[in-house]
């Protein structure tokens, strides 16, 4: 059995979370998350937890199993903690700001690279080099990220470029570093 699908989600005080066959809704302080999943997964609210199940031990469900806990776990922490990815912008002159709704990025191009604000995520810019996505649903938030990282991914001779924060580029010699002959 699946050792991630079989342990219950405990909820937290202050969510509230309503099943209806395969169709979860999570509501708690910061938003509410819905989520329709596979119907043959069984979810049950016990007290206060969450007890996925799995008809059989067919390959398919047992893959099923522990991805719907996992996803129905993501929507509880969300809904009651949040979840946040934190960007570093290197480079000279690469800055970014927030105008308004919309990310404003000044990423060496000659044009200024302009993100607005989706439904679910809150951009916040505590210093012009330092990004910090949040938001209660854990997919929107990494994508919102990845979409930002995108602009200018970190380049490995002088690492410039926009990176996470807990990421480690990998830094390579330029051509002067060959030894001669």
């Amino acid at each position: 059995m699946s050792r991630i699908g079989r342990k219950p989600i405990t909820i937290p005080a202050g969510v509230e979370v309503k099943i209806d066959g395969n169709h979860v809704s999570v509501k708690g302080p910061k938003g509410s998350l819905e989520n329709t999943f596979n119907s043959d997964m069984s979810i049950a609210l016990e007290g206060n937890e969450i007890i996925v199940t799995r008809p059989s031990d067919e390959k398919e469900h047992r893959s099923l199993h522990g991805l719907t806990r996992t996803l129905i776990n993501n929507m509880v922490v969300g809904v009651s903690e949040g979840f946040k990815k934190e960007l570093e912008v290197n480079g000279t002159g690469y800055r970014v700001a927030k105008q308004g709704k919309d990310l404003v990025m000044t990423l060496g191009f000659s044009h200024q690279v302009i993100m607005p604000e989706i439904d679910g995520i809150t951009i916040d810019v505590p210093a012009p080099n330092k990004i910090i996505i949040s938001g209660p649903d854990k997919q929107k938030v990494g994508q919102f990220a990845a979409e930002v990282r995108e602009k200018r991914p970190p380049e490995p001779y002088k690492g410039k470029g926009i990176k996470y924060i807990d990421e480690f580029i990998i830094r390579k010699e330029g051509k002067a570093g060959k030894g001669k002959k």
